[in-house]
Parts: structure tokens; sequence; C-alpha cells
């Protein structure tokens, strides 16, 4: 049984864990900060992190038994979408976009700028990129997607 459900306090580290494989899966290879993807980035610290800015409140995972991917909602905005590596590909992300989308109106976001995949993930399901850029943490490129 597929279901998405909301985030509870047994599923803290999973998420935090998802968040941590991905960003050194994924956008290591574009910044090379070993300080930060080795050091910094680790499941204690994002735990306290997603606590400090009320994420999990606000956070869905996708349970089939295990918790395969999770997204953070903040009105209209999908802040956060990771599903695991091993995972990825199999319609998770999709599910989870889809329920961001119709269940909580979700219309824009933002992606790392360098990250081809993801975009190109988002715009299959209807989300545009715009012109506005940011720069977040001082290093990390954004790029705003909007859905028509």
């Amino acid at each position: 049984m597929n279901t998405i459900r909301r985030a509870e306090e047994k599923d803290y580290s999973r998420i935090a864990e998802l968040m941590v494989v991905n960003y050194r899966t994924n956008f290591y290879q574009f910044f090379h900060k070993d300080e930060y993807y080795f050091g910094e980035l680790n499941v204690v610290d994002t735990i306290k992190d997603f606590c400090e800015r009320g994420l999990f409140s606000r956070t869905f995972v996708y349970d089939d038994g295990a918790v395969k991917g999770f997204v953070s909602i903040n009105g209209t905005e999908v802040e956060k979408l990771f599903v695991e590596p091993q995972f990825q590909g199999q319609g998770i992300g999709a599910e989870l976009l889809r329920f961001a989308v119709n269940e909580h109106k979700a219309d824009f976001l933002w992606a790392l700028e360098y990250n081809a995949r993801g975009i190109a993930f988002y715009q299959r399901y209807g989300f545009m990129l715009t012109a506005e850029k940011i720069i977040e943490d001082e290093w990390i490129p954004l790029v705003k997607l909007v859905r028509t």
C-alpha cells in the first residue's frame, strides 16, 4: 500500500537522512565543499534545523512500509522534495509533487540552478522556469519555477 502521510516524530531521522544523502549524491558534484558536505551536513544537525524552522510540521512522507521520500510545503511553496536515490525513477517524487499540488495548492518552488534533472522533473509536471534567481546561504544559486 503506497501512502503519503504527515511526518511523525519517528520519521525525523529518516527524513534528515534522505536529505543528507541527496545533498551529497546530487549536489556535491557542483560545489566540492568537503567541509560542508561531510562536516556541517549531518543527520543530527539537519534534524535540529528542521525543528528550529518548524519544517517537520509541514512535511509529508511517502511510506509504503519504508519511508522512501518526503515533501515539505510552506504555504503554496514546495520547500523540499527528496526521494531516496535507490528509489528515484519509480514515480515516488511524482506522487509527492502531485500531493503538494492537489492537496496544498503548491504552485512554486526554488531549485538548484545546476540541477538539470530536477528542473526537468518539475517541468514535466507543469512547472515553468521564471527569470527569478536568488543566492541561498551566500553560495547556492537557485532558480524559481512556477506552476501555470
